[in-house]
């Protein structure tokens, strides 16, 4: 993708490239998974499917296709959705890009004690700091992980913050599905 740097790494190329593609999307969208595969190995295996996502010889030799998967169930929560998935061997990693409300380290001593689930959603989202973010995170089989974190108030491709260790408990989830 245009905003993706050539020099980083293919999991990352992988987080930004997906970044890209749901902020093209707009905010206000359901969490997306997306499946990673080798791009040789899929070229290689899968010609008409590698054809039909764009991945002429052309393309480079090695880095990760994201393949986005069937929607996610929206009346169930979402540590419990990936519970349930197990991915074939031809997957090589697995990303999700979700959209949550957080507050900075300083409101941490202004949340209420006691509160249900539900109740601390409803006092974050009415919090003055709040801020609304997009993460991207990906993991590998190998346990390589790699994360894009995206503000609304800040919505532009030199405004993503990039790192392996962002959102670590997204990351341990998405690791969990690769687990025997």
């Amino acid at each position: 993708m245009s905003n993706t740097p050539m020099a980083a790494s293919p999991l990352t190329r992988a987080v930004l490239e997906i970044d890209e593609y749901v902020s093209g999307l707009g905010w206000d969208q359901p969490a997306r998974l997306f499946a990673l595969v080798d791009t040789a190995r899929l070229r290689a295996q899968e010609p008409s499917l590698a054809a039909q996502l764009g991945l002429g010889d052309e393309s480079e030799t090695s880095g990760l296709t994201p393949i986005e998967q069937d929607e996610i169930p929206s009346g169930k929560p979402l540590d419990e959705f990936l519970g349930t998935i197990a991915w074939p061997d031809a997957v090589t990693g697995c990303a999700l890009a979700v959209e949550r409300l957080m507050l900075p380290p300083s409101a941490e001593a202004q949340v209420p004690s006691g509160l249900s689930e539900a109740k601390l959603a409803e006092w974050v989202a009415r919090h003055p700091e709040r801020q609304e973010v997009r993460m991207t995170v990906a993991v590998l089989r190998d346990g390589s992980r790699e994360s894009a974190l995206r503000l609304r108030e800040k919505d532009s491709p030199t405004e993503v913050l990039t790192g392996p260790d962002l959102v670590p408990g997204l990351a341990e989830a998405l690791a969990a599905t690769f687990a025997d």
